[in-house]
């Protein structure tokens, strides 16, 4: 039977291949060290918990909620804004709750995009940034470049090379998956562009509270008139440790808040009340939440980078997110990615994720992700460390058993 249109357009989920070989190889008891998906694994803060089960308790939070976002959930994060950039937002009109960054970024796509419309969007980068605007019939011009001197030449290339005129640019940094920051500099000199060109900017700072050198990422918005523009998407999943309670936010200019939250009426009844209010009750809290997360991720990044190098396998420190960026080892290079991923699981009981999810350019890397504890990623480590001293000795025993199969 021919597939439906829109799921023509998707090509195969990566990450279900090495969940696959995962599973199977849990199914015969194997350790998985799990560092592919980024998936939390401390817990949500107490206090926050507490907070859901008092409201849990009073039946009238049962009933529908608000698919824009309850009026308490909106005015904190207005508050946290103001707080953390010195953006002043409106709460009514530039504040929109979603389920979660990737909900809020699929549903702005079906908001703004028509048919054959271009997108500037980021490779390698996080999967729905190109791919809600797939779905959405939009067409994706990748940008294979760092947030340096070289973005807006790029930039400018991918103007000339597209017809029509893009409609939007991407921007995700700190970035999931390659872990880069933005300076402010760096987004003036965008917004800039983006207004003299008529180009929306998306940016997603969904790691917005994990950074580990001093230096807070900075919010696209602080450049001045950058709401005339833009619109931004964060999470509470990292910062708070809630992946399982899909809140997030977009926030920015109106227009498109007015576009996304029309979309979203039809779609949804905003997450269950009880959560929002606990989730407002996360960001109107005094920070230490937020640090002490922040401090669990610093000192995992400094043990992964440590044990990983001793073991061989040279990773360069992120200064933001809870992931690395690692080149694969250059004697499996000529692999790719997936194969890659497929041998660690295989031969050292360690998951990653596959570079290639993230876009054709992230093929000689994968991502590590920071969700398991100290001890767990030492063990990692010395798994890895077994794997490559035996394909030094046996290079031609070390393919994946997939390949047999």
């Amino acid at each position: 039977m021919e597939e439906f249109h829109k799921v023509r357009r998707l090509p195969p989920y990566v990450f279900e291949q090495v969940n696959r070989l995962k599973a199977s190889a849990r199914s015969r008891g194997a350790d998985i060290i799990d560092l592919g998906m980024g998936n939390p694994d401390l817990p949500t803060p107490k206090a926050i918990v507490d907070k859901l089960c008092e409201v849990v308790r009073d039946p009238r939070t049962h009933r529908y909620s608000s698919s824009r976002g309850i009026p308490g959930l909106r005015r904190a994060q207005a508050s946290y804004y103001a707080r953390r950039f010195g953006v002043k937002l409106n709460p009514d009109t530039q504040v929109v709750a979603t389920l979660g960054s990737k909900e809020g970024f699929a549903n702005m796509a079906q908001a703004i995009t028509a048919p054959g419309d271009v997108i500037l969007c980021p490779n390698p980068t996080y999967p729905i940034h190109a791919f809600g605007f797939i779905m959405s019939g939009g067409v994706i011009r990748s940008l294979q470049v760092e947030p340096n001197d070289g973005f807006i030449p790029a930039v400018e290339r991918g103007i000339r090379h597209s017809i029509p005129k893009p409609l939007a640019l991407i921007l995700n940094y700190p970035s999931n998956p390659t872990a880069l920051v933005a300076s402010l500099d760096f987004y003036k000199d965008v917004v800039a562009f983006a207004k003299k060109n008529d180009i929306i900017i998306l940016s997603d700072l969904a790691y917005s509270e994990i950074y580990f050198d001093g230096n807070p990422p900075p919010s696209v918005l602080q450049v001045p008139g950058a709401i005339d523009i833009c619109v931004e998407f964060t999470s509470m999943s990292k910062t708070f440790s809630m992946p399982g309670w899909r809140m997030g936010f977009a926030v920015g200019n109106e227009r498109l808040i007015s576009a996304l939250t029309r979309v979203k009426s039809y779609l949804d009844y905003g997450a269950f009340t009880p959560i929002q209010v606990a989730a407002a009750h996360a960001l109107n809290g005094d920070g230490a939440d937020i640090e002490e997360v922040r401090d669990v991720y610093h000192k995992r990044r400094d043990v992964m980078v440590d044990a990983f190098g001793r073991a061989g396998w040279t990773v360069p420190a992120p200064a933001a997110s809870m992931f690395a960026w690692a080149p694969i080892p250059e004697q499996f290079r000529h692999l790719g990615s997936l194969e890659f991923s497929k041998l660690l699981i295989e031969h050292a009981d360690v998951a990653v994720a596959p570079g290639i999810g993230f876009g054709e350019h992230g093929d000689e890397f994968v991502r590590v992700a920071l969700v398991e504890n100290e001890h767990r990623i030492r063990q990692a480590a010395r798994n890895i460390k077994r794997f490559l001293s035996s394909s030094a000795k046996q290079p031609n025993n070390v393919v994946p058993l997939s390949a047999h199969r």
